[in-house]
């Protein structure tokens, strides 16, 4: 296999997509990205195993964001990448993940952008596709989803505003990013707009890491099982009749 030959210039940024946790998930230009930043930025989804990739010369910020806890507000990450790169830094923004899919990557970006400094963004495996293969779980399948749909289920503000009613089509499978938190309202609206109390629902905390752990239930019973099972961020909700596909894979080593 031939390694990336990407190099961080002086003065710029890559946003980099770290995957959904797993190290060997990495791609090969994450990887070259990590190993030649002169500072890693990184959040709360980023594994010690990824981090452990960078130089031990590097400075490492943490700037992590958990549910209405962030260690730096994101305008102020936004002047910090800024202010690095304009220094002549090589900078790495390590995100769990894509960075443009729930990574605010594209915030980042106009920011950065707006300033005038040269950035770069190295797509990553989304938590949607990493978390349910790890799991055994196919997104979509041609007896029980002909659409595929990833929403956030935590926004700037209180409450989700969300179409309700087209999330609650039959037929395709939702994946709520963050949606731990706001359970109770997903199950609700969504069987409020249609969906049935039994339809399947897989719960799926630190995925494609050894401390995965996969939750089997229903949508009317889903927030008991979040409270039963003591499930905390991060973990993916994935809604539709998918969930209900058994498999047994090995998620360490998913080699079929």
């Amino acid at each position: 296999m031939t390694r990336s030959d990407f190099e961080l210039a002086a003065g710029s940024v890559a946003l980099v997509g770290c995957g959904p946790g797993a190290l060997d998930l990495l791609t090969l230009r994450a990887l070259r990205a990590i190993e030649t930043a002169d500072v890693v930025i990184y959040d709360n989804l980023v594994s010690a195993d990824i981090l452990a990739c960078a130089s031990e010369a590097a400075e490492k910020i943490y700037v992590g964001k958990k549910s209405s806890n962030h260690a730096l507000p994101q305008e102020e990450i936004n002047l910090l990448l800024v202010r690095l790169a304009k220094a002549g830094r090589k900078v790495a923004r390590l995100k769990g993940g894509d960075p443009f899919i729930f990574g605010r990557g594209g915030e980042e970006m106009e920011e950065l952008q707006a300033a005038g400094v040269p950035c770069t963004v190295i797509p990553g495996i989304t938590a949607a596709a990493g978390c349910a293969a790890a799991a055994g779980i196919p997104l979509t399948h041609r007896d029980h989803a002909q659409v595929l749909i990833l929403a956030t289920g935590h926004q700037k503000h209180p409450g989700l505003d969300l179409d309700w009613p087209l999330l609650a089509h039959k037929g395709q499978t939702l994946v709520f990013y963050m949606g731990v938190s706001n359970a109770k309202e997903i199950s609700t609206q969504l069987q409020t707009n249609g969906l049935s109390a039994d339809m399947p629902v897989a719960i799926v905390e630190r995925g494609t890491t050894s401390r995965q752990r996969v939750s089997r239930t229903t949508l009317g019973d889903l927030p008991k099982q979040i409270e039963k099972e003591a499930i905390h961020p991060p973990a993916l909700l994935i809604v539709g009749s998918v969930a209900s596909i058994e498999s047994n894979l090995n998620f360490a080593s998913s080699n079929c």
